[in-house]
C-alpha cells in the first residue's frame, strides 16, 4: 500500500504543480493559448465542467462528479488493500487515485477541471485539451486492467 500512496501522492503533486505553473504563472487563464511546439504541443485553456471531452458540460455535474471520483478512488484503495496485487497494480492504482484527486481539487476550487494540454499532428487539429491527471487516470485504469485479476504470490507493500 505504501507504493500506491507514493504513486498517488506524486501524481497528485505533479498534476497540481503543472496546473498552477501553466494556468497561473504563465497566464494561460488570460492568454488562452500558448504555442509551445506548434502544431504538436500547445497549451490551450479549457475549463471542463463535464466528463471526458466535455460530455454533459451543459448540466451542473460538479458535485456528482466529485462524489463519483471519491467513491471510485475509495473502491480502488479498498480493492487493492483487500486483494493485493503486483508492484505494477499498486502503481496503477496510485496513478488513478492521484489523478482523480487532482481533478477533484479543481472541481472544488474552480467549479471545473483545468485542462491545458493540446496535441495535434499530421494535419489533424485536435479540438480537445487534457491535463496530467487525465493521463494518469487513463494509464492507471489500463494498468489496473492489465495487472490485476489474479492474486499475486508476492504482494507489494
Amino acid at each position: 500500500m505504501r507504493l500506491l500512496f507514493w504513486a498517488g501522492f506524486w501524481t497528485f503533486l505533479i498534476d497540481q504543480i503543472s496546473k498552477y505553473l501553466v494556468v497561473h504563472l504563465l497566464g494561460l487563464r488570460t492568454l488562452e493559448v500558448i504555442k509551445v511546439f506548434p502544431p504538436y504541443l500547445e497549451f490551450r485553456m479549457a475549463w471542463n465542467r463535464g466528463v471526458n471531452f466535455g460530455l454533459f458540460s451543459g448540466f451542473d455535474m460538479r458535485w456528482v462528479l466529485v462524489c463519483v471520483a471519491v467513491v471510485i478512488s475509495a473502491f480502488v484503495l479498498y480493492w487493492l488493500r483487500r486483494e493485493g496485487g503486483s508492484r505494477w497494480a499498486f502503481i496503477a492504482g496510485g496513478l488513478l487515485v492521484g489523478g482523480a484527486m487532482g481533478n477533484v481539487i479543481d472541481r472544488v476550487l474552480y467549479g471545473a477541471v483545468a485542462d491545458f494540454l493540446n496535441m495535434s499532428c499530421c494535419g489533424i487539429a485536435n479540438p480537445y485539451a487534457f491535463n496530467v491527471a487525465d493521463v494518469a487516470i487513463f494509464i492507471g485504469a489500463i494498468g489496473l486492467a492489465l495487472f490485476t485479476g489474479t492474486k499475486s504470490k508476492n504482494k507489494a507493500t
